[in-house]
């Protein structure tokens, strides 16, 4: 099924309020993904290579034309502690953020928090002088 005819099957805003147990498989890395292990009501990204699609324009209502793979760019910390991915469409550029499922990837979801970490926007050899001019002893012992 399609995406237009699926969008044609439920009334605007079905997902928003009912579960979404469609299994799928994944655009991007061609796995199957179901609604079960998910840990939420509401799968929206692939727990191997956490890709998404862009289909929302607000969460569950299916109302975006752009359907472009939507790739897993950083990952932040909600206010009660859970992790979210966020998402950036490959065609469109909008962003978007979905709550961690509990079969997510570990590795992939680590990988993409350490990413800044691993590259800097600055050389690593001038942290000691950066860390002097903000008033700070420096020392790293490199």
């Amino acid at each position: 099924m399609n995406r237009i005819n699926k969008r044609k099957q439920y009334e605007r805003g079905y997902y928003q309020t009912h579960p979404c147990t469609d299994s799928f498989t994944c655009k991007h890395c061609g796995r199957p993904v179901v609604s079960a292990g998910a840990g939420s009501d509401h799968r929206n990204h692939c727990p191997n290579c956490l890709t998404s699609l862009h289909l929302d324009v607000e969460p569950g209502d299916r109302s975006a034309d752009c359907g472009g793979l939507m790739d897993a760019i950083a990952v932040w910390v909600r206010k009660n502690g859970e992790w979210a991915i966020v998402h950036r469409c490959r065609r469109c550029g909008a962003l978007s953020s979905n709550r961690v499922a509990a079969d997510d990837n570990p590795m992939k979801l680590m990988s993409i928090a350490m990413k800044p970490l691993s590259a800097p926007p600055f050389p690593l050899e001038r942290i000691e002088e950066m860390t002097a001019l903000m008033g700070g002893e420096g020392s790293t012992g490199l």
